[in-house]
């Protein structure tokens, strides 16, 4: 058992907290609904009674203290005065205090104040939402439920068996020949049984490992997403350290957030939560000016921070953007040369870039009076060493009267994303669907040819197009000889620009792992995702397919080639004829339909094709007869012909063999890349 006493009551007390402090800013921002004061006693009285439960009385005579101050309001919440606010959130930072004093891992010092006391809590557990524990707990089911489906078929394998056993005692059957009638009878009845027994095997295995890849996927998927933490697990107290910094310094602001459904390994979000928590209390200290400065410049009453997570090619961005009077750039010279970092004579030729990286070294500030949220010159030197623990860097932008930018980019060892799924030249890759704009189906006419690169005209603007398989370097075929395109419209910062890819394989959530260091990769890859049979597939970087997009030209296309003919499917059902339609003209084919072997006829005489993908079962003439009267027709029997169809006897596959079929397709045993395969091998 756990000497620490207090483990489970601090994960609950610390959750409790967060919700707490969350809803009274919420209370002092106005969002005053009629639930809010409820929520709130509820969240006390509940923390109340685990206090108890361990013994804490000084902490449950704290958060009873809570429930008297809020207990007024609950049917008047936006009566509630600022004054209780602020009572309300000192007996929150005690209780904070007080967890933090009671946890062995992080002793306090004994001379510390209250608030610096408060130590949060390090991000190595994870709290799962209810809906993901659920998709988790739904799938695992599913895959049990269909792997005891494949279990009873251990049945049928073992009936084929002792049919594959008795077929070969009959055909070695010494007692009698094995020419004669009845044992050709009875092998043939036999064989029959066991090729029926296999086919069934063979369909429910196959549908089974499917569903069962399926739901293993979807573990996968939210296994992973339970290992990685939202980034706003950490703007609770971004915004209550906003708000203190706010109510020291007299200054009025809003702190907003965005990009909080960025998924992250929790060491990049603990590391950097310390660092994150100065620039928050230092966008309010040193940029957002005094209320009657600002309306004399122009600006709302009301600063205004924001504090945005993005992603950034292989890493992520955490940025603080604040709205204020910009870094004092002088200032900064006069307290370099004060702090004898630098020379008079420095100080005035350097640029301000450079200024902004000295403050990152620590050591200097242009606040002369220190207080409780400013003046110590330390708080960029807890973001560089933050951002360079984890191989970061910082980016300082500040621009005079308008507000300052940092920027603490970092990459990540681990991170989720949504992603569409493509294929290109065989290669499986995932485009992050945040940049994806649109996607397109496109006629070569389409695209428009010159020496620069090729480019489409989207949304009325001209935008470069480039093939993605040409991009990583893949064999392609020549892409003149294509008559349609599946192309995503990718962007980054302002540009855009269209990928043409093979197929569109579906959405997918990801988690995106960064390639070893010497791996030798194009620049358009961002990092690598394992797919559901642990294949691992490329993860692109938008901004390397719009660079490469654009700077694509003309000596690096291939010469025109003589167009490929066209595949003619002939089927009398709709769902058939769109399913080969849709994989051929995924694959790159031309594609025209007949919905009867008399029209066929009468279009394969008016058109040179390259193959007839024929069915077999049609009203008037069948498949079989269709192939016969084109191998016998001179201008027609050189067009190599595929039956697909349902039925699969062995009969049946001997006679399309006989009428001159080059491949026999049973639907049941329907495998594209075979189908694709057979293709490409029958036209050239």
């Amino acid at each position: 058992m756990s000497k620490d006493l207090y483990k489970y009551f601090r994960l609950e007390a610390r959750e409790l907290l967060e919700g707490l402090n969350q809803g009274v800013l919420e209370l002092e921002g106005g969002a005053a609904g009629k639930d809010l004061v409820p929520r709130l006693l509820r969240l006390a009285h509940t923390l109340k009674g685990a206090a108890r439960v361990v013994k804490l009385a000084d902490v449950a005579t704290q958060v009873h203290a809570i429930e008297d101050a809020l207990a007024p309001y609950r049917d008047q919440p936006d009566r509630v005065p600022p004054q209780t606010i602020e009572v309300v959130l000192r007996l929150l930072d005690s209780v904070s205090a007080r967890l933090s004093a009671i946890d062995p891992a992080t002793p306090p010092p004994a001379n510390a104040p209250a608030k610096a006391r408060v130590q949060e809590e390090p991000l190595a557990t994870v709290r799962v939402e209810l809906a993901d524990m659920d998709l988790l707990l739904d799938g695992v089911t599913e895959a049990t439920i269909r792997i005891h489906s494949l279990q009873r078929e251990r049945e049928t394998i073992a009936r084929a068996q002792r049919l594959a056993g008795l077929l070969a005692d009959q055909l070695g059957s010494r007692g009698e020949s094995s020419d004669s009638p009845a044992a050709r009878a009875r092998a043939q009845s036999v064989a029959e049984e066991l090729s029926a027994s296999l086919a069934r095997l063979g369909r429910n295995v196959s549908s089974g490992v499917e569903q069962v890849s399926r739901e293993l996927a979807q573990v996968r998927d939210a296994a992973n997403r339970l290992r990685l933490l939202p980034a706003s697990v950490i703007f609770g107290p971004l915004q209550r350290a906003a708000r203190d910094a706010a109510q020291v310094s007299g200054k009025r602001m809003t702190l907003q957030t965005s990009g909080g459904d960025q998924r992250l390994d929790a060491h990049v979000l603990d590391g950097l939560r310390d660092a994150l928590l100065h620039l928050a209390r230092n966008a309010v200290a040193h940029g957002i000016e005094p209320e009657a400065q600002r309306v004399a410049a122009g600006k709302p009453a009301v600063g205004q921070v924001r504090i945005q997570v993005e992603r950034r090619g292989n890493g992520i961005a955490f940025v603080c953007r604040d709205d204020g009077g910009g870094i004092d750039v002088e200032g900064v010279r006069r307290a370099a040369v004060r702090a004898g970092v630098l020379a008079d004579s420095q100080a005035a030729a350097i640029p301000p870039d450079q200024l902004f990286q000295l403050l990152l070294k620590g050591g200097l500030t242009t606040t002369r009076d220190v207080t409780e949220v400013s003046g110590r010159a330390v708080g960029l030197d807890v973001v560089r060493e933050a951002a360079t623990r984890l191989g970061g860097q910082v980016i300082i932008e500040s621009t005079p009267g308008h507000g300052t930018s940092i920027e603490i980019r970092v990459p990540v060892s681990l991170s989720s994303i949504s992603g569409v799924v493509v294929d290109a030249a065989g290669v499986a890759a995932v485009v992050p669907l945040d940049a994806v704009r649109r996607t397109l189906r496109l006629e070569s006419s389409e695209i428009a040819r010159s020496p620069a690169n090729d480019s489409i005209v989207y949304e009325g603007k001209v935008i470069p197009f480039v093939p993605l398989a040409r991009t990583l370097r893949r064999p392609m075929a020549a892409t003149r000889e294509r008559t349609h395109w599946s192309a995503i419209v990718v962007q980054s910062g302002a540009a855009l620009a269209a990928v043409g890819v093979d197929r569109l394989l579906g959405t997918a959530n990801v988690v995106v792992r960064p390639l070893p260091a010497n791996a030798q990769v194009e620049s358009v890859v961002l990092g690598a995702s394992l797919d559901a049979e642990g294949n691992p597939q490329v993860v692109l970087n938008p901004a390397g397919l719009v660079l490469a997009a654009q700077a694509e030209g003309g000596a690096q296309r291939e010469p025109e080639r003589a167009p490929r003919l066209p595949v003619l499917v002939i089927d009398d059902s709709l769902t058939t004829r769109m399913l080969e339609q849709s994989i051929l003209e995924s694959a790159g084919y031309q594609v025209d339909l007949a919905t009867s072997a008399e029209q066929a006829l009468v279009m394969a005489r008016e058109r040179r094709y390259g193959l007839y993908m024929v069915d077999v079962e049609m009203p008037g003439m069948n498949g079989f007869e269709f192939v016969e009267k084109t191998r016998a027709d001179a201008q027609l029997r050189e067009v190599p012909a595929i039956l697909v169809t349902s039925r699969g006897s062995p009969e049946d596959r001997r006679r399309g063999l006989e009428v001159g079929a080059r491949a026999y397709v049973v639907k049941g045993e329907f495998d594209q890349s075979q189908l694709l395969s057979a293709i490409r091998e029958l036209l050239g």
